[in-house]
């Protein structure tokens, strides 16, 4: 149950504020399309887990509880404005200005890719997302997401079999190791 909110956040809530945001910040404005959107929904998750901070502290898993917190908060929204997750066309957008030169030959072949990665299982995408799209390491990205390294690995296995099913494309001589590849 949901307690009053204290004047002052604990401690610990704020250190996990600092550790976690930007990378909330960042996932939340791929799905949400805008900057404003994002930092909105993501201080509406922090203000849901800062209601029930002593119960999260006793979750199995502090960040994937407050990663489904997050994509609850992002789903709402979405649900709210009749919305569809902007993710393919963020990402895309993202990518293109990153890298200006090859503008149209990269939208072309990343749209393909990006609609196929939003097509993925929740946790496979959350992975991709923040491993290869947001380019965070393994390591980071096990932490944000609460699970272990290997789970990340796993993901990503998974991830890349489905996205080469999909996509058409047969298995390389150059081995699984994807940590170290770039997807996108």
């Amino acid at each position: 149950m949901a307690s009053k909110v204290p004047d002052e956040p604990p401690l610990d809530f704020k250190a996990f504020y600092q550790q976690y945001h930007r990378a909330y910040l960042r996932y939340a404005k791929l799905h949400l399309g805008n900057r404003e959107a994002a930092i909105e929904t993501v201080e509406l998750a922090f203000a849901e887990l800062l209601q029930c901070w002593p119960d999260v502290l006793t979750a199995p898993s502090v960040q994937r509880y407050a990663q489904s917190v997050l994509r609850s908060a992002i789903h709402s929204r979405l649900v709210r404005t009749g919305r569809a997750s902007a993710f393919v066309e963020t990402a895309v957008f993202d990518r293109v200005r990153a890298t200006a030169r090859r503008q149209l030959e990269v939208m072309e072949s990343s749209l393909g890719l990006y609609a196929a990665i939003a097509n993925l299982p929740e946790r496979q995408l959350d992975v991709i997302i923040f491993r290869f799209v947001l380019g965070y390491d393994l390591p980071r990205v096990a932490e944000i997401m609460g699970v272990s390294n290997g789970t990340v690995r796993s993901h990503i296995h998974a991830a890349r079999r489905q996205l080469a099913r999909e996509l058409g494309i047969r298995g390389t001589s150059r081995g699984n190791s994807m940590e170290e590849e770039e997807i996108v």
